[in-house]
């Protein structure tokens, strides 16, 4: 996948595009961008993705910290680079450009910057200016710019519509099976491990603690959640706990730590990735650590049990 952060001289024979940010590449998104394929293949031309960054709600209400998103710019790559997307436009999104008109858009950027062709749009889509320009204004332009509009529906599953919003609420409220199951793979965190205060290590159950950079990355609701760990492309199953340890924290500082099964090096300052697999329980406050040491075993049996059937556990890293 090519990659473009400035288009100004950006050419190829016959683009075939669709726009939007994409967070998550959920179902629904992943039924556009292989709509996109299958007609760029059909037409002999290629596939591009437009895309922005940062997000344009960022810019546009940069005081407001309520918007977190699914994906990294960088795993939003990762990710599309699987699908097989050939061309990657990351435009940035200022609010000058926000100011173009949905016309303005169609000209400056489309037609003289990309030299569009074709336009494969979702059912929903909007843009330029207040959002004001949709499906009708692009139809409006497409015989004055010579292009062609192409609507693809709403991806429903289980009489739902797919969206962003909908798995950033499934991810707010801890139901991660439900989110995966939209995003059609495993939600993901990743940060640097950082040096914790020992405590779990203290009572059989050491954890790495993570320090995530992107403070614009969404984080599960608190709770203690089953996970697949990723450290340098070699797989580890363990128990992650997302809050702000009751027990044993008198600070209530939020924290993120994993307790990674079968393994005990050392990893401090080392970048890991957490893949949620599914949801065990809330966080709880018990009276002492003893009780929170009985928690803690019976909550590991219950996630091998549950990885078990899934036929995903094996007890030893595999690369």
């Amino acid at each position: 996948m090519k990659i473009y952060r400035n288009i100004d001289n950006f050419k190829i024979r016959k683009p075939i595009v669709t726009i939007g940010t994409f967070d998550g590449v959920h179902l629904g998104h992943q039924k556009i961008l292989n709509f996109l394929k299958s007609e760029a293949q059909r037409l002999e031309g290629e596939e591009v993705l437009l895309t922005f960054y940062p997000h344009p709600r960022q810019v546009l209400n940069p005081n407001s910290s309520q918007l977190k998103l699914i994906n990294t710019l960088d795993e939003k790559i990762e990710t599309l680079k699987k699908i097989g997307i050939k061309h990657l436009i990351i435009y940035p999104f200022t609010k000058s450009f926000a100011n173009l008109t949905s016309c303005e858009f169609i000209g400056e950027i489309l037609v003289q910057k990309i030299g569009i062709k074709h336009l494969v749009v979702g059912y929903d889509h909007r843009f330029g200016r207040d959002r004001e320009g949709d499906i009708a204004t692009l139809s409006k332009c497409t015989k004055p710019y010579n292009f062609n509009v192409i609507k693809v529906d709403a991806l429903v599953t289980d009489n739902v519509k797919i969206s962003s919003t909908k798995i950033r609420n499934a991810i707010n409220k801890g139901n991660i099976e439900l989110a995966n199951y939209y995003l059609s793979y495993d939600f993901a965190i990743s940060g640097k491990v950082i040096e914790g205060d020992k405590i779990g290590q203290k009572f059989g159950f050491p954890t790495a603690n993570i320090f995530i950079s992107n403070k614009n990355k969404i984080i599960p609701a608190n709770g203690v959640y089953a996970v697949e760990v990723l450290i340098h492309n070699k797989k580890y199953y363990g128990m992650l706990n997302i809050g702000i340890r009751p027990t044993i924290n008198s600070t209530g500082k939020r924290s993120i730590e994993v307790n990674i099964f079968h393994f005990n090096k050392n990893i401090y300052n080392q970048d890991i990735i957490i893949k949620l697999k599914f949801r065990v329980r809330d966080e709880i406050k018990f009276k002492n650590t003893e009780l929170l040491k009985k928690q803690l075993e019976l909550d590991r049996k219950t996630v091998l049990k549950k990885l078990d059937s899934l036929s995903l556990y094996t007890p030893y890293t595999s690369k």
